[in-house]
């Protein structure tokens, strides 16, 4: 082991996660998969970076405006952790057609703010049978939530398939929430206990909770 896995007490570089979306919440996930030593991690994100990222997008800077979000994010990464093989890809999760770069991936974390992206992450796990972790956030509320294909409920019977667009962006509800996704995701990795899944951790104003979700007896997904 080296002295990151040491002081961790874990090893994930045998490992390889896909992360849709290096924004908010993005930025937190990314550094935290990192930062563990994960062995592989796919960036893919088709924005550029703008002034209003900036509270609480921290991989960039005001040099970093109006270039692509995954190149910039690579570039700050591999500095962070040069023991972690990066990829960027410029691309919209919804109007991909070829995904194979990221076929090897054991798990997917979605960090995008719209139902087109996130329905199309979970298609993608569905079709490579890997688990899916979903974050969210308005304001002072978020969610955070782990899909294991086969086994736990959907992204609509938990809820988290809206396309409501938050009102207002916090650097510290980013962080809290994009945190929580990455700690389910190296949790999983690590684990791979199916019982993570199937709860929606929820965050309101400086509280937490969990919620138990059942599938919809309706749900043509889940049944």
């Amino acid at each position: 082991m080296n002295i990151k896995e040491e002081t961790q007490g874990f090893s994930l570089r045998d490992k390889k996660a896909m992360l849709i979306g290096v924004g908010g919440l993005g930025c937190n996930v990314a550094v935290h998969l990192a930062g563990a030593g994960i062995g592989k991690l796919y960036l893919c994100d088709f924005d550029k970076v703008s002034e209003s990222n900036l509270n609480r997008q921290f991989l960039y800077n005001k040099n970093d405006i109006g270039k692509f979000k995954a190149d910039k994010a690579k570039d700050f990464l591999s500095e962070y952790c040069s023991d972690t093989y990066i990829e960027s890809h410029r691309i919209k999760i919804e109007d991909i057609e070829d995904a194979s770069f990221a076929f090897d991936s054991d798990i997917i974390i979605c960090a995008v703010d719209n139902s087109k992206g996130r329905a199309a992450a979970e298609s993608l796990a569905y079709e490579l049978n890997i688990p899916l972790v979903v974050g969210g956030i308005d304001g002072f509320y978020g969610t955070a939530y782990l899909l294991i294909p086969g086994y736990s409920p959907c992204l609509k019977c938990a809820g988290s398939d809206s396309d409501k667009a938050a009102k207002h962006n916090i650097s510290s509800t980013a962080g809290i929430i994009g945190s929580a996704e990455a700690s389910l995701a190296i949790n999983y990795l690590l684990t791979e206990d199916k019982t993570l899944s199937g709860k929606l951790l929820i965050y309101d104003e400086g509280r937490f909770d969990t919620l138990a979700i059942i599938s919809r007896k309706d749900c043509d997904i889940c049944n």
